[in-house]
């Protein structure tokens, strides 16, 4: 009843650029028939954050047949790049009928339906929980509803949780079985892709951004820059968004005297400021710049993004400190400093006297994948 009651809603939604493939396939099964295989080790993420986090995981089964299932567009074009079979997870009315038998179900973080569970359990999968977590912002709602994760959590044999903390909310739900593994974020190769020279001048990116992020970033750097000569490189998460953001990055630049280069037009950083139009290019983004004010944690709803990146090319960290669904990593970097969206000209200034942001955590995923080839 629910799903006929939001069908105009989900055609509509379907019609946008964000949901264009992903709707159709997981509300309407469109080009979206089950795996081929069966007896598989089958991957369920969520995004494009996950589905990157596979790799090293990935890297150690090669020999195995490996299913992935995702949610979001995005991810499921970073799942494509590897050697598996690819699909949208559907809505949860059409997994009984879409669920085939598989040796064993991974899922990743916080993907926690209750069908799929609960399908995949009957059909033979063992079932094993990794990365998980639940965030400080979730926990009191998941407590609330301590019934139901206990149900749900009944079909896991073994949970992979990122800390301590953690751990103790999943033996409050009920969960049994729990081994604290870090967060497996730490095993992934950072690389970039593409060299490019660094521009000869003070070199910021405001990376990863949302809504309200752009104009917080630009006002600071518009700022900043009557103080010291430098360059703002802008590189939203969503595509989307990006005439959007080329639209108020023009006006903050006509208005300061500034020019403004959309990065798809022009392939240089030429410009004062720079709109990063084009999707894969953050990291190579990061190799060149001196300070990152990284996005998704000026925003309560949003939860932050993973730090290791920037990190991981020198760069000095700025964040919001509404990092909570990055709690974890954020512990295994320093020097970051965590300001409210006012504060980022503050931050700017005092970064010329602080280190360099540094990673000095690793993980090993071994046990995690003797595991899965154990169940």
């Amino acid at each position: 009843m629910l799903y006929l009651i939001a069908l105009p809603l989900i055609v509509y939604l379907a019609f946008k650029s964000k949901y264009k493939e992903s709707i159709p396939a997981r509300f309407f099964l469109f080009k979206n028939p089950t795996f081929s295989k069966t007896g598989a080790i089958w991957f369920h993420v969520c995004s494009l954050g996950e589905a990157r986090a596979l790799k090293p995981l990935l890297s150690l089964l090669n020999d195995k047949e490996v299913l992935i299932s995702t949610i979001t567009q995005t991810g499921h074009t970073e799942a494509k790049k590897y050697d598996a079979e690819v699909r949208y997870l559907p809505f949860e009315m059409f997994l009984p009928f879409w669920v085939k038998k598989q040796k064993i179900l991974v899922v990743l973080e916080a993907e926690f339906w209750y069908l799929l569970f609960a399908v995949a359990s009957k059909r033979g999968a063992k079932l094993v929980l990794l990365n998980a977590r639940i965030s400080d912002k979730s926990v009191k709602k998941y407590l609330q509803f301590a019934w139901f994760y206990k149900k749900l959590l009944a079909y896991v044999d073994t949970l992979y949780v990122q800390s301590e903390v953690d751990k103790n909310r999943f033996i409050a739900l009920g969960a049994r079985n729990i081994k604290v593994i870090g967060n497996i974020k730490l095993a992934g190769e950072i690389k970039h892709t593409l060299e490019y020279a660094k521009p000869d001048v003070l070199t910021i990116v405001a990376g990863s951004t949302h809504k309200s992020e752009e104009k917080s970033s630009l006002a600071a750097f518009i700022e900043f820059r009557r103080e010291q000569n430098a360059k703002l490189i802008v590189v939203p998460r969503h595509p989307e968004r990006f005439d959007e953001v080329y639209e108020l990055l023009s006006e903050g630049a006509k208005d300061n005297g500034l020019s403004l280069s959309r990065f798809s037009e022009s392939h240089d950083f030429n410009a004062d400021i720079v709109l990063v139009d084009m999707m894969g290019e953050l990291n190579n983004i990061y190799r060149i710049s001196d300070i990152a004010i990284l996005g998704g944690a000026f925003n309560e709803d949003v939860g932050g993004h993973n730090p290791l990146e920037p990190a991981h090319f020198g760069c000095k960290i700025i964040t919001g400190k509404h990092f909570h669904d990055q709690k974890e990593l954020f512990k295994y970097v320093h020097h970051v400093q965590y300001v409210e969206r006012d504060e980022i000209f503050d931050a700017l200034k005092k970064a010329e006297d602080l280190p360099s942001s540094l990673v000095e955590e690793t993980i090993d995923l071994k046990p995690i994948v003797n595991k899965i080839l154990e169940l």
